[in-house]
């Protein structure tokens, strides 16, 4: 169990460049599976969640080259459908995309049923739905799902919910289906219309994701491809965040502005001072933040992804903020945590009341999924004194080099028990990303 130090009451300052999206890089490693040979991955995060991914897709027989500078080379010609292993299967939400990856290119998949963030019920009956839709069947037996079809035949889909996963995992299978499949009510995220942009590269004909209705026009076969993912707003929304709580002033590079308009309004909203220049985005902090009320939403609302680092602004906000919860039923598992550092939050079903407070104090916390355990990153270095953050591996799955990032914007944070090699490589990584960010500044692009 990993463990980060942190000293706070230290406004961030610089620049830090945003990594490739976390979402995008969990379902394009299974997209690519649809093809026999090598693709070309671009922009890939050095995350948990990548390196648990590569480790399951490997044990199906796909030889998963070494992450060098964002670049992933997978050559999926030796794949084979057999059953993943279920304790590395267990630790990732975006596991279940492997069914429709494994089905489309196979006709078959056993794939156990999914972990990831304890943040409420996420069930994948509608992921199930359109496989049946396609002409499969498909049953659960002892905690796995199994998916087979002789033959898979294009269909209109309705999603009963705009679910991202469903939509994302019902277009892999049906990309290779014969005939045209239209999905309605569909999710609309920006990593849904990357994976998109993935498939089309490697022969696919997919059209219309980004809208409500997609359609599929199935092909006999996938080629490799090469792709380069779009940039993580929710890592760029946790510096920015970051940035304003801390009355901080950081430029973001590498942001696509649109994927981040609903943060940024209510960030405005906040009184905080946003300069937006295409491919960054400048976060100003000058006074005390003003309280906001936020309600998450599917994209393009208030990502709920961002709401628990916002909640950490909201409690050193002027006046009385209110939080609502639109998208899970369990996602303030991160106040109580919070409340030992001196916030001011009470929780009502799906709505949080928060009454700013003028300042934080360090405590022990431990940080019980990935966006909460960012919220608690941020509340120590908004803090007075010494912040230790536990169990910070859920942190580690979606967020690359965090703690070179902060320190690369004067932040103070560390690992606990480091070895002096350690050490001395995070110090070198700290030296990369300021060059990189100088670099950067000076070519005027992210």
């Amino acid at each position: 169990m990993g463990e980060l130090l942190i000293r706070g009451d230290n406004p961030l300052s610089g620049e830090v460049k945003i990594g490739g999206r976390k979402n995008s890089a969990v379902a394009v490693l299974p997209a690519v599976l649809l093809a026999e040979g090598t693709s070309r991955l671009e922009n890939i995060p050095a995350i948990r969640d990548v390196a648990t991914y590569s480790r399951i897709i490997s044990t199906l027989g796909a030889d998963v080259g070494e992450l060098r500078g964002g670049v992933l080379k997978i050559d999926a010609s030796r794949l084979n459908p057999d059953v993943p292993p279920l304790e590395l299967v267990k630790q990732i939400r975006a596991s279940y995309y492997l069914v429709g990856a494994l089905l489309g290119r196979f006709g078959y998949a056993r794939v156990g049923l999914p972990g990831g963030c304890e943040i409420g019920q996420r069930p994948i009956d509608q992921h199930l739905k359109g496989f049946k839709s396609l002409g499969a069947e498909v049953s659960l037996e002892h905690g796995e799902v199994i998916a087979e079809a002789d033959k898979l035949v294009g269909s209109h889909i309705y999603l009963d919910v705009a679910s991202v996963g469903a939509t994302i995992n019902i277009m892999m299978a049906a990309v290779l289906a014969e005939g045209t499949t239209i999905i309605e009510n569909c999710a609309r995220e920006p990593h849904i219309v990357d994976v998109a942009s993935c498939l089309n590269s490697m022969g696919a004909r997919v059209v219309g994701a980004g809208t409500d209705t997609i359609k599929i026009h199935g092909v006999e076969k996938l080629k490799p491809g090469e792709h380069a993912i779009i940039p993580d707003e929710i890592e760029a929304a946790t510096y920015a965040i970051a940035s304003a709580a801390t009355g901080g002033d950081v430029t973001l590079q590498n942001v696509v502005p649109k994927h981040l308009e609903s943060v940024i309004a209510k960030l405005r909203e906040a009184g905080i001072e946003i300069e937006d220049n295409g491919d960054w985005i400048r976060v100003i902090s000058r006074d005390r933040p003003q309280a906001v009320r936020v309600k998450t939403l599917p994209y393009p609302g208030f990502p709920t992804d961002a709401m628990p680092p916002m909640m950490v602004l909201l409690s050193v906000a002027e006046g009385t903020s209110v939080v609502s919860e639109g998208v899970y039923e369990s996602r303030f598992n991160h106040v109580d945590e919070l409340q030992r550092m001196g916030t001011d939050i009470e929780v009502q079903g799906r709505t949080a009341v928060i009454e700013g407070v003028e300042n934080l104090y360090g405590s022990s916390v431990k940080a019980s999924n990935l966006r909460a355990g960012a919220a608690l990153v941020i509340a120590g270095l908004v803090a007075q004194g010494e912040t230790e953050v536990g169990d910070i591996e859920h942190v580690d799955r979606g967020y690359e080099f965090l703690p070179e990032k902060i320190r690369a914007m004067g932040g103070d944070v560390r690992r606990r028990q480091q070895s002096e090699e350690t050490a001395a490589e995070e110090g070198e990584e700290c030296a990369r990303v300021v060059n990189l960010g100088q670099m950067q500044s000076a070519h005027g692009n992210g």
